[in-house]
C-alpha cells in the first residue's frame, strides 16, 4: 500500500505531504489545479517520469518521495538480493533533483533505476489517461491473458523463448554448413595450409617475449660492453672505488681504539667493501658470459620475423594463434568428415524442434483454457460496467512457426450491440468504451494480482449518467483487496471515496501554488456539490451531493 507521497518542488507544487488510506482514495479538484502534478510526481519517483517535466525553470533541487508497506514476497526478495534492509515491510524510494543531476534511493541506499522499475512492477499499477490506448494494439492481448495466466504458465514462457533461441540458432548453423558444402574442397586446402603454416612454426608461449629481450640485449651489445668495461675501470682499476674503499678502512681502523664510537662506522665501511667486492665478482661474471654471436643475431632476428608475421594473420599473441588453429582445425575435421558432421547439425536440430514445438504447444493449451475463464470474467465485468448486450472472445490464430512467444496470436474480440457480429475490439470501440473495457480488465486481473495499490489517472473519460454510476460502483468493488487512487471529474465516482482529497491552486503573494488537502466527510459533501453545480451552488445541488454520498455508502455495505 502507498501510504504517502512527498512532492517537493515540482511544477506549482513547493512542498506537499499526501497520505493515502486503504480502500478507494479519491482526488478531485479544478481543471488546472494540479492533478496532473500528483501523478507525475509518482511517475518520477518510479522511473518512469523525467524532472526535466516538472522542475521549475532556473530551480536547483526537487524531490519526491513515496512511502509503502507491502508483504509483497517478489519485492522482499528483490530487496534482499540487493542487501538492502527491510523493517516491519517498509519501502522507501525516493528520487532526488539536484543541478541538474537526479539520484535515487530505496531505504536510503542508492539504486540504479532500472532496480526501481522492478519493485514498482511489484508494488503499484497505474493506469494513465491514455493508457487504454494500448487495447488498439492486439499484441497487448496477449500479454493480458499470459498475465491471467501467469501461475498455470509458471516458467514456461521463459523455457519457450530459450528453446526458440537455441532452435533458430542450430538453423542458422545447419544452412551455413548446408552452403560451405558447394565449395568444401576450396575450404579444405585453405585450412590445411593455415594449420600447417602455424605448426611448422613450433611456437610455444612465451617465447616472443623471451626473443625480444635476447634481440634488444644482442642489438645493444657494444654499447652495453663499453659500459660494462668503463663500470670495471672504476671500481676495479687502480684508484678506482674498490682501492678508495680499502685505503679508507684501513685509515679508519687505525683510530678505533681511541674511540668506541667509530667502530659502528668501520663496521659500515667494511660491509661496502663486502658489497664492492660482489658486486666485483658479478660484473667479472657477466663480463665472461656476454657474448656477441652474428650467427645467433640472426636467427632471433628471423625467428621474431617469423612470429609477428602469424600475429599479423591470425592473432596479436601466441596464445591467440594457437586459438586460432584449434578453432581451424576442428572446422577441417568438420569439412573432412562433412557428411557426420551435417547428420550431427540436423539431429540437434530435431532435438531443439521437438522441445521448443513442446513447450510452445504446452503454452497454447494453458492460455486456451485459461481464455475461456478470462472471456466469461471480461464479458461478466463489463456488463457491471453498463455494456448490457455485450459479447466478448479471445480469438487464436496459429502462426506458421512457433515464435519466442509460442504458437498464438491472440485478438479481443467484442459485440456491445444487439445483432452484430463479434469483432476485433480495435474495430469497434470508442474511446469512452476502451476506458470502461480496460477497467473491466484491470477489474478482473485485480483478483489475482498480488499488486497492492492501483492507480486511475481520469479513467473516467468519455462517460457520465448510469455508465459512470456503474463505474464507480466496480471501483469500490477493487477497493476491497486493492488501495485505489482515483482522479477524477465525476461526482459518482468521488461519492464513493473512502478518503477524499481535494487539489486546489492558490494565489499567494503574487505565486500560484498547488495544494493537497483531506477532506472531511462534510467537506468532502461540498466538493462533490462543486462538481455538481459548477459555479453557482445551491441548496438542491447541494442536498443532491449529500444524497449521492450516502447511496454511494449504503452501495459499498453490499
Amino acid at each position: 500500500m502507498l501510504q504517502s507521497l512527498h512532492v517537493k518542488n515540482m511544477a506549482l507544487i513547493q512542498e506537499e505531504e499526501v497520505s493515502f488510506g486503504e480502500g478507494l482514495n479519491i482526488l478531485t479538484g479544478e481543471t488546472g489545479a494540479g492533478k496532473s502534478i500528483i501523478i507525475g510526481s509518482v511517475n518520477v519517483a518510479l522511473g518512469t517520469g523525467s524532472f526535466k517535466d516538472y522542475v521549475p525553470e532556473g530551480a536547483q533541487y526537487a524531490l519526491v518521495e513515496l512511502s509503502f508497506t507491502t508483504e509483497n514476497r517478489n519485492v522482499l526478495h528483490k530487496m534482499e538480493e540487493q542487501e538492502i534492509p527491510v523493517e516491519d515491510g517498509q519501502i522507501i524510494i525516493s528520487r532526488k533533483y539536484q543541478n541538474g543531476r537526479s539520484i535515487s534511493r530505496v531505504n536510503g541506499e542508492t539504486v540504479n533505476l532500472s532496480f526501481v522499475r522492478e519493485l514498482a512492477a511489484d508494488l503499484i499499477d497505474i493506469h494513465g489517461q491514455h493508457q487504454h490506448q494500448s487495447l488498439l494494439y492486439s499484441r497487448n492481448h496477449l500479454l493480458i491473458l499470459d498475465e491471467f495466466a501467469r501461475e498455470d504458465l509458471g516458467q514456461r514462457r521463459e523455457v519457450c523463448e530459450r528453446a526458440c533461441q537455441e532452435y533458430r540458432q542450430i538453423c542458422g548453423r545447419l544452412q551455413k554448413a548446408q552452403e560451405e558444402g558447394a565449395d568444401r574442397a576450396k575450404q579444405i586446402d585453405f585450412l590445411n595450409y593455415e594449420i600447417e603454416e602455424i605448426r611448422e612454426a613450433g611456437l610455444r608461449i612465451g617465447e616472443d617475449e623471451e626473443l625480444e629481450r635476447d634481440y634488444t640485449r644482442m642489438s645493444h651489445g657494444q654499447k652495453i660492453m663499453e659500459a660494462l668495461c668503463e663500470t670495471q675501470r672504476l671500481t676495479e682499476g687502480e684508484n678506482g672505488a674498490g682501492e678508495q674503499i680499502d685505503r679508507a678502512l684501513r685509515s679508519l681502523g687505525s683510530v678505533t681504539q681511541y674511540d668506541e664510537g667509530l667502530e659502528e662506522l668501520h663496521q659500515e665501511l667494511m660491509q661496502m667493501e663486502d658489497l664492492m667486492n660482489d658486486f666485483s665478482r658479478s660484473l667479472s661474471g657477466y663480463l665472461d658470459d656476454f657474448s656477441y654471436d652474428e650467427e645467433q643475431f640472426d636467427q632471433i632476428t628471423k625467428r621474431l620475423d617469423l612470429i609477428n608475421h602469424l600475429k599479423s594473420k591470425y592473432g596479436r599473441t601466441i596464445e591467440d594463434i594457437l586459438e586460432y588453429q584449434k578453432e581451424k582445425q576442428e572446422k577441417l575435421n568438420q569439412l573432412t568428415d562433412y557428411e557426420a558432421y551435417l547428420e550431427a547439425l540436423k539431429q540437434k536440430k530435431e532435438e531443439c524442434r521437438k522441445t521448443f514445438f513442446a513447450v510452445a504447444e504446452e503454452i497454447s493449451k494453458i492460455r486456451k483454457t485459461h481464455a475461456r475463464l478470462l472471456e466469461k470474467q471480461i464479458e461478466t465485468s463489463l456488463i457491471e460496467l453498463n455494456f448490457l448486450d455485450v459479447q466478448f472472445s479471445i480469438d487464436f490464430q496459429r502462426l506458421k512457426e512457433p515464435g519466442v512467444l509460442g504458437w498464438d496470436e491472440v485478438c479481443f474480440m467484442i459485440s456491445t450491440n444487439p445483432g452484430m457480429p463479434l469483432r476485433p475490439l480495435q474495430e469497434v470501440a470508442s474511446g469512452g468504451e476502451l476506458s470502461r473495457i480496460m477497467l473491466a480488465i484491470k477489474s478482473v486481473m485485480a483478483e489475482r494480482d498480488a499488486i497492492g495499490t492501483l492507480i486511475f489517472d481520469e479513467i473516467d473519460t468519455g462517460i457520465s449518467g448510469r455508465t459512470a454510476q456503474k463505474v464507480s460502483e466496480k471501483m469500490a468493488v477493487i477497493a476491497r483487496a486493492h488501495q485505489v487512487i482515483c482522479i477524477t471529474h465525476l461526482a459518482q465516482i468521488a461519492a464513493m471515496a473512502d478518503q477524499h482529497l481535494a487539489i486546489e491552486k492558490r494565489a499567494e503573494n503574487g505565486k500560484t501554488s498547488t495544494l493537497v488537502r483531506s477532506l472531511d466527510p462534510e467537506e468532502s459533501i461540498e466538493e462533490l456539490a462543486r462538481i455538481l453545480g459548477g459555479v453557482e451552488i445551491t441548496q438542491a445541488v447541494y442536498e443532491n451531493a449529500r444524497e449521492m454520498k450516502e447511496l454511494a455508502e449504503r452501495t459499498k455495505k453490499y
